[in-house]
């Protein structure tokens, strides 16, 4: 089918709609998966998860198993998990620590750098001239960055260099990073994996999507609001001056990132940062009045096409991996500042169990909603949905009160009412989607 007339993208008509096989299409799963995922930067790990030599965690580019480590030079690689003989698995575990990665089939091994050292019987193999002339180390990601410590890679060389991609969108990191005073994070110890029966865009929508929030999660906003009667005006402060204005809004980058945040003046005591006035001070000292104030804000961060990290009254990594066109394997870290005081880190912990864990308040609420849409999104017949308006008309572009704080360019920022939630925010994830898969279009006329 025509990439082009899947998605209906006229900003000067004010009309964006999205043909429902985007969700359910198994050739446009597949051509996701070659021409999106397996073609551009992908966030496969922090840093402090392999900060030891011979360190290791391993996870996933679309189909390809990858085995991340930092060698015993202390350099960070990046290869496929797969043995040269055979193909098989090298490394089966999520995270640890080995010199050396042997094959469980045929015995094979591997250094943390990669290297192919020993291959099992070699000298009574009677292999050709050939096979001796091959490499045989573990292939290598095409690509491999960092920045600030959250580390991305990709199967293709034919993506800009790191901090292009991810542009602005940087300074959204920062505000996690520089909570540290060490100017590092990393994942609390333990994970939450766990698959919906939907496709990967539901996930990659909702997490910029505020609009769901008082329907979806009606019985989470319940309990928020007995807990704010229950801890009385007098037990926290606000960072926000009277005459801030409250709202909410966003702004959308190049490569299909974008934004989310909020301003409220409601109390903090909740927020891990908000612990410790003397160390929100220091932080205030260090960053600056006006990145300190965003730091105590709700923002919720996507970078396509595979990462999302929110921080509210606990901070998450989310990502996630396409497995079906109906079926996504997510993956949630709590993330946190290295060196917090042991006071923030378990409010930290204690929120991020109470809202975003597996078993928690709200991630199954949306699990959910995700399965009734991939069931409704079948109704090929009645077009597409009405979910891509709200807040159109008030996408502005240049600066703002809000980008000349952050100091940053967005390509398009929203602004509105607290009960805003605007979805024009989706536009630039779906036009880098489209800018990659007409690759799959140009190779399909060769």
């Amino acid at each position: 089918m025509a990439i082009s007339k899947l998605i209906d993208d006229r900003p000067d008509e004010a009309i964006f709609q999205i043909d429902r096989r985007l969700f359910s299409d198994p050739d446009v799963f597949e051509a996701e998966l070659r021409y999106i995922f397996e073609a551009t930067w992908n966030f496969i790990g922090l840093e402090s998860q392999i900060s030891k030599p011979n360190d290791f965690v391993t996870t996933n580019i679309g189909r390809h198993p990858i085995l991340l480590m930092r060698g015993t030079d202390g350099k960070i690689g990046a290869f496929l998990n797969t043995c040269r003989h055979r193909g098989t698995i090298v490394c089966p575990f999520k995270q640890g620590r080995q010199k050396f990665h042997v094959c469980r089939y045929h015995g094979w091994a591997y250094d943390s750098n990669g290297r192919n050292v020993s291959i099992t019987e070699e000298a009574s193999g009677q292999y050709p001239r050939s096979f001796s002339n091959e490499n045989h180390d573990l292939i290598p990601v095409a690509r491999l960055g960092s920045y600030r410590g959250f580390i991305f890679a990709s199967l293709s060389p034919d993506v800009p260099p790191i901090d292009d991609f991810l542009g602005d969108a940087r300074t959204f990191l920062d505000l996690i990073v520089d909570q540290s005073d060490t100017g590092e994070v990393e994942f609390v110890p333990g994970a939450s994996t766990y698959t919906f029966d939907g496709n990967w865009k539901l996930q990659f929508e909702n997490g910029l999507d505020y609009y769901h929030f008082s329907t979806t999660h009606s019985s989470y906003v319940d309990i928020l609001k007995k807990r704010n009667v229950s801890a009385g005006p007098e037990a926290g402060f606000t960072s926000e001056p009277e005459d801030e204005q409250e709202g909410q809004g966003s702004f959308s980058f190049d490569y299909g990132h974008a934004v989310n945040w909020s301003i409220k003046r409601t109390q903090l005591y909740g927020r891990p940062l908000g612990v410790d006035p003397a160390r929100l001070e220091a932080v205030r000292q260090r960053v600056g009045n006006a990145r300190a104030k965003w730091m105590l804000r709700q923002r919720n961060l996507t970078i396509f096409p595979n990462l999302q990290v929110i921080d509210i009254l606990s901070a998450q990594v989310r990502t996630w991996r396409p497995v079906a066109p109906d079926k996504t394997e997510m993956v949630s870290h709590c993330l946190a500042p290295v060196g917090e005081s042991t006071a923030a880190r378990t409010l930290r912990i204690r929120n991020y169990e109470d809202f975003f864990n597996a078993s928690g308040l709200a991630s199954s609420d949306d699990n959910v909603m995700y399965e009734f849409c991939q069931t409704g999104y079948e109704a090929t017949t009645a077009g597409p949905t009405q979910g891509y308006l709200r807040g159109a008309a008030g996408v502005s572009r240049g600066n703002s009160v809000h980008t000349r704080e952050l100091g940053i360019n967005p390509r398009e920022w929203s602004f509105g009412a607290p009960s805003f939630g605007g979805e024009a925010n989706f536009y630039p994830g779906y036009r880098e989607w489209r800018r990659l898969m007409e690759r799959a279009a140009q190779e399909a006329k060769v």
